[in-house]
């Protein structure tokens, strides 16, 4: 650096060797310091906002990625066990991962759908959870829980049966989502709303499959339901629960429709379902002055819920509080476990998560 009285002109310049010329001089090395400084600034920060932007476009790929998987993937989560523990006195802390979505992912749904003895429970429990218990399903459970339904819908184009029953099932679920997904940003769902969206339309898919089912007569040329002595048909039809099940059973034949029409056929399928106290709230009488028992069970059914009736349930274990499917070996210190299950309900399967 120049010292004072020193020549320090540049060439070009007309520098003057006083204290002014030098104060010149240092103001423009600074402004040229000044200077450099801010341009690397300038450059600095230019390279941080692309690498953001970076990062931004990365994460966002991921995502897009992940919710695709998400959306694409057919594999349930299976666990070693096929029971659970729980207990209906304890606290939310000493429940820990005893929930809803944790014994939805631990219990046997995926092989119990394929046992005719267990399929309308399993159905039944799937309403449940669709009308009132899909914010409390976690990220795996949720897919469980719509895996399990295809194959429930995948059965049934199958079989060709149970129509009626996937269908209803189909609906509230769709409805249900339709009500969740209005109140996006209000943390009612898990998970993000486009994989809900895209649920949905596998939801309406599966149901134009169902509606667009052609239900083809087997070629058999044997004994059909209506050869059958009248007292065998009706045995037969005596057996059925739902009063819809007769109606359609009706509609197929001329002879059929008369004994569907039989007062002591819906007669018992109104005291199978209901108490006598709640059939004498709902009297209808006929123009004879006889009492219609067709109209008052389908007046009881939209007052009080039918009788449930399974051909295997859950069991409840009350000595170790383990919840299994029956015949499920599970670590039971009792010397007559079978004497210590109780059978659950579908009811009261979600009861028992509920704090």
């Amino acid at each position: 650096m120049p010292f004072l009285g020193q020549d320090w002109r540049s060439p070009g310049q007309n520098w003057v060797k006083t204290a002014d010329g030098w104060t010149r001089f240092l103001e423009e090395r600074h402004s040229g310091y000044v200077s450099d400084i801010n341009s690397y600034c300038t450059k600095e920060d230019y390279n941080k906002e692309n690498l953001f932007n970076s990062m931004n476009y990365d994460v966002a790929a991921k995502k897009r990625k992940k919710d695709l998987l998400n959306n694409k993937t057919k594999i349930q989560y299976f666990h070693q066990e096929k029971w659970i523990y729980v207990h209906k006195g304890s606290t939310k802390e000493r429940h820990g991962y005893c929930t809803l979505g944790e014994a939805f992912n631990r219990l046997d749904f995926s092989n119990a759908i394929l046992d005719s003895r267990r399929f309308n429970y399993v159905v039944r429990l799937l309403e449940l959870i669709a009308k009132s218990q899909l914010t409390s399903l976690s990220g795996i459970a949720q897919k469980n829980f719509m895996n399990i339904l295809e194959k429930v819908v995948q059965k049934v184009l199958e079989d060709q049966q149970n129509i009626r029953l996937i269908r209803e099932l189909l609906q509230t679920l769709y409805t249900s989502l339709c009500t969740l997904v209005q109140r996006v940003g209000k943390s009612v769902l898990v998970g993000n709303i486009n994989m809900w969206v895209h649920r949905m339309e596998t939801i309406l898919h599966w149901q134009q499959q169902l509606n667009s089912i052609q239900i083809t007569r087997p070629a058999f040329k044997g004994m059909t339901f209506t050869d059958l002595p009248l007292c065998l048909q009706l045995n037969i039809m005596q057996r059925l629960t739902d009063g819809r099940d007769l109606v359609s059973l009706g509609q197929v034949a001329p002879e059929l429709q008369v004994l569907s029409e039989d007062r002591l056929l819906w007669k018992k399928l109104c005291q199978y379902h209901f108490t006598d106290r709640q059939i004498r709230k709902r009297i209808i009488l006929s123009e004879k002055g006889l009492l219609d028992w067709k109209k008052m069970y389908f007046k009881l059914i939209r007052c009080y819920p039918r009788k449930e009736q399974y051909g295997d349930t859950l069991q409840l274990c009350r000595h170790c509080h383990i919840l299994s499917w029956k015949g499920t070996d599970h670590p039971c210190t009792a010397n007559n476990p079978e004497s210590c299950s109780t059978s659950l309900s579908p009811q009261d399967f979600i009861n028992l998560f509920r704090f």
